[in-house]
């Protein structure tokens, strides 16, 4: 992390975790604003509860859990989920519009949006967030067995949207 100093306190480290937990929750939220506002909802959450965070644990692991049942716990309270084109999403790609690789990433966002939300997250943690699949199932609240399933049906789900053989296309 940061510096072996600060080692004590796994808050300061907090802040390397942002791009990740930041990915993931647009991956939820399908909205950039919404998603940085799950983020900064997750901070203060997380700050709050920091006594029961247990030192030597993972941190990412931690907070993607904080992540996700924040996410839940607004969706319970609107009763309402946010759908956004993911042409925003792809206008903010470096690169010409209408490169291949924008229209790529649009078709991959596309697909990505259309597995079931469950399949989303494990494939977003475990592809995107970079977290094993021992930490995704933590901070899902499932078993490793279930996480890989579900990564495996999702990149299977995917590699057929966009038209390819098999999950190892991707």
């Amino acid at each position: 992390m940061r510096s072996a100093q600060r080692a004590s306190d796994p808050r300061e480290d907090i802040i390397d975790h942002l791009p990740q937990m930041r990915a993931f929750a647009r991956s939820l939220t399908r909205d950039r604003v919404s998603a940085d506002d799950l983020v900064q909802d997750t901070v203060v959450n997380a700050w709050k509860g920091f006594h029961n965070f247990t030192l030597g644990t993972n941190l990412r692991a931690w907070l993607f859990t904080i992540l996700r049942n924040t996410h839940y716990a607004n969706l319970r309270k609107t009763r309402r989920t946010h759908l956004v084109s993911v042409e925003p999403l792809a206008g903010e790609m470096v690169g010409q519009q209408g490169s291949d690789a924008y229209l790529a990433m649009i078709d991959f966002e596309r697909a990505l949006g259309m597995l079931p939300t469950e399949q989303r997250e494990a494939v977003v943690l475990v592809g995107a967030g970079g977290l094993s699949y021992q930490d995704a199932a933590d901070a899902c609240g499932v078993s490793i067995g279930t996480i890989k399933s579900r990564v495996n049906r999702g990149r299977t789900r995917l590699a057929e949207l966009l038209g390819r053989k098999g999950p190892q296309m991707l």
